[in-house]
């Protein structure tokens, strides 16, 4: 019976060794502008239940989020960013698998903000694209934040900008991501 119980302790300390290098949140916030230079309305929304999860052993990171969740000013525009160039209900998420490359420069068990490069595969509309991007990872005790900006071209992923709002909508959305994490 001692045999099991310490055999039971030793697994559950190994297994909350596994589980503390994980930092997950189901509250991370992208947001995306894509509005054009000379348009004379703000093309942008923001999603705050982003799901994100970064394995601070091996780098690996991700993100999810469903594409219906992003908020737009006016109700319109929400309906034709889903319907009409999103098209959510076919695709209905977006996702980044990938890695952060200089994991082995951020040290998780000290405050401070560290420079980052993560590498991956970027999914929006049903088509994958290889990107790379700078970020930071921020810790603070127990919880990180990740941040990072970035262009895509909506071309990249088969989004098809109608004419008829050419002047407003541009070739290109900036990305800004912010997920504070915690340890889990």
């Amino acid at each position: 019976m001692k045999k099991l119980l310490l055999a039971t302790c030793f697994l559950m300390a190994g297994s909350g060794t596994l589980f503390a290098q994980k930092y997950m949140t189901r509250t991370g916030k992208i947001s995306f502008n894509a509005t054009a230079v000379h348009s004379p309305e703000k093309i942008d929304a923001i999603n705050n239940e982003v799901a994100n999860i970064l394995d601070a052993k091996t780098g690996d990171i991700v993100f999810q989020v469903l594409v219906k969740s992003f908020k737009f000013e006016r109700e319109l525009m929400q309906e034709h960013f889903n319907e009409n160039y999103m098209e959510s209900d076919k695709y209905p998420k977006a996702e980044f698998k990938g890695n952060v490359a200089n994991v082995g420069e951020v040290n998780f068990s000290k405050d401070g903000t560290y420079n980052v490069k993560v590498s991956g595969k970027l999914t929006i509309h049903g088509v994958s694209n290889d990107v790379t991007v700078p970020g930071t990872i921020t810790v603070k005790g127990n919880a990180l934040s990740a941040k990072a900006k970035f262009s895509v071209v909506l071309k990249d992923y088969k989004i098809e900008v109608a004419s008829m709002v050419a002047d407003k909508l541009a070739k290109e959305a900036t990305i800004t991501l912010e997920s504070d994490l915690t340890q889990k």
